[in-house]
């Protein structure tokens, strides 16, 4: 598949690199990564990453301005759905290919390639990256680890297999870079954001069945100084309180009018009830958007209702054990 992906590229003078709304370090550390390996190895072909960007992520590289193109080839990653992409002009791509780490939801590329079993897309890059020997230097290999141990939080997951230490040795052995810069770019932050997480472990709200999560309006944000971002990203600071199953951030975004909805899961299959609420995601990852706090509490029922019959299940298992 690597293989017909180099021959797609080789076909177009221009190439766009896209990714889904609601950046994260992994979806932006592909784009930009893979944007300056291509440069490199064709250097007179136009090739640009678009999107929406962060300052939050700034550090983490800039992105390109997007312009009205024409006959491109459309990259898209780590978005398994077309509805989230985050470029204005997909249906004027003369070909779509799409590398993607998340559970299959619909084709919309000429090239799909999905591995679900991966931790992240950059995981995926960095594989793409050794086995077509495309151009690559030590700023481009801290890009993708970035982006990698975001996506796996710092190797916690358990999508990080043998696979993943041996690829990111690879890299770090070919193209050193400093890991307490990688670390520095992505967990360095400001007090206010401190007392906001304080603010959120204060205030978190625990089910029946597990779910434990908290609303947070844009009144709350502006206390802080902060941004709806910021309290999303903090989803994985909360992931070892053992009376949750399931743990969520719901934070109004006013710049975007929406509410936007973080969950994690501890077991308990979390993406199909993302998707019912415009998301989606991984099975124990995912984040969805609703219009109102009324619809996000419906939300938080459905996850209950999971966690509920995820809870039977077990019990049922550890009665049959016995």
């Amino acid at each position: 598949m690597f293989h017909k992906i180099i021959k797609e590229i080789k076909k177009y003078d221009t190439i766009v690199i896209a990714r889904h709304i609601g950046v994260d370090p992994d979806a932006l550390c592909s784009q930009i990564a893979l944007r300056d390996s291509l440069r490199l190895a064709f250097p007179k072909k136009k090739i640009v990453a678009v999107g929406s960007s962060s300052i939050k992520f700034a550090e983490l590289g800039s992105l390109d301005k997007t312009e009205d193109y024409q006959q491109f080839l459309l990259i898209v990653l780590d978005t398994p759905d077309r509805k989230r992409i985050d470029f204005s002009q997909v249906e004027k791509a003369d070909s779509i290919i799409k590398i993607d780490h998340h559970p299959y939801i619909e084709t919309y590329a000429k090239i799909e390639y999905i591995d679900d079993q991966k931790g992240s897309t950059c995981e995926i890059l960095m594989e793409f990256l050794k086995k077509m020997r495309l151009s690559c230097t030590s700023s481009i290999a801290r890009t993708l680890y970035t982006g990698l141990i975001s996506d796996t939080n710092r190797f916690l997951f358990d999508s990080t297999t043998s696979s993943t230490f041996e690829i990111v040795s690879y890299y770090l052995k070919k193209y050193p870079f400093l890991l307490s810069d990688v670390y520095k770019s992505l967990y360095m932050r400001p007090l206010k954001e401190v007392r906001l997480q304080g603010y959120i472990g204060e205030n978190l709200t625990l089910t029946e069945n597990g779910v434990l999560y908290i609303e947070l309006s844009n009144e709350d944000i502006l206390r802080f100084k902060a941004d709806s971002a910021s309290a999303g990203n903090m989803i994985n600071n909360f992931n070892f309180i053992e009376e949750a199953l399931v743990w969520v951030i719901i934070t109004e975004d006013i710049k975007n009018n929406n509410i936007r909805v973080n969950i994690r899961s501890r077991g308990p299959v979390i993406n199909q009830i993302a998707e019912k609420f415009h998301g989606g995601g991984h099975a124990f990852a995912s984040g969805a958007k609703v219009s109102c706090f009324e619809e996000a509490e419906l939300l938080i029922q459905d996850l209950d209702e999971v966690c509920k019959e995820y809870i039977k299940v077990c019990e049922e298992n550890e009665n049959n054990i016995e």
